[in-house]
């Protein structure tokens, strides 16, 4: 059985475009896998919490002294156990002030722990989440995979850093631009985007019988 993880991060709710995105991923892996085992967390929905002085050293090393300390290590384990178990990860992001949403960073604050998504030895940092793929679906207002505002695109170098970071290499990006450039090319767009997360996800799967 393949197991899925969609994260949703849009704070716009249904009128995200990234997450119609995430629904036709999830629509076409339903269809394409019956048996596939989805998971999907909505963190523009239900937000994870920014890490705290009260709260680093429980996800970094295990220390609880206190309620909230606990709590956070709690769900920082379910997190980075969702992420374990999955075989592809489908992630909504949209571009916020050129970047991901802080809720988003703030999902990587709590899965990127030491000895249990990453390590370091002697060679260096070593990701421990090999062999997983990752499709990061991106909607953005204007043109930032080329021309002039390409340099201003700290959203997908640094998701690929981060997914990098844990051994996750194997990571295609689906972007839906020019969104804010009238109705005929959002549209456009999002059609694009949406035909070719449908041929990702059903190359990724196996046919239902």
């Amino acid at each position: 059985m393949t197991n899925i993880l969609i994260l949703d991060s849009a704070a716009t709710g249904e009128a995200s475009v990234s997450r119609k995105l995430t629904d036709a991923a999830a629509h076409t892996i339903r269809r394409r896998d019956p048996s596939a085992r989805i998971v999907r967390r909505d963190i523009g929905a239900e937000p994870i919490p920014h890490l705290t002085e009260q709260t680093v050293p429980a996800i970094r090393a295990g220390i609880v002294d206190s309620d909230v300390a606990g709590e956070a290590l709690a769900l920082s384990d379910a997190l980075v156990a969702e992420l374990q178990e999955a075989d592809l990860i489908v992630i909504g992001a949209p571009m916020y002030n050129f970047g991901m949403p802080s809720t988003l960073k703030a999902w990587f604050d709590h899965v990127l722990r030491a000895r249990l998504t990453f390590q370091y030895s002697e060679a260096g940092p070593e990701g421990l989440l090999k062999g997983k793929k990752a499709i990061v679906v991106e909607s953005r207002a204007g043109l930032y995979s080329e021309g002039p505002a390409a340099a201003m695109d700290h959203q997908e170098p640094h998701l690929r850093t981060l997914l990098g970071f844990m051994g996750i290499t194997d990571v295609t990006f689906v972007r839906a631009e020019k969104l804010a450039f009238g109705p005929e090319a959002a549209a456009a767009a999002v059609a694009d985007a949406i035909e070719r997360i449908e041929e990702l996800t059903e190359a990724e799967l196996p046919l239902a019988a």
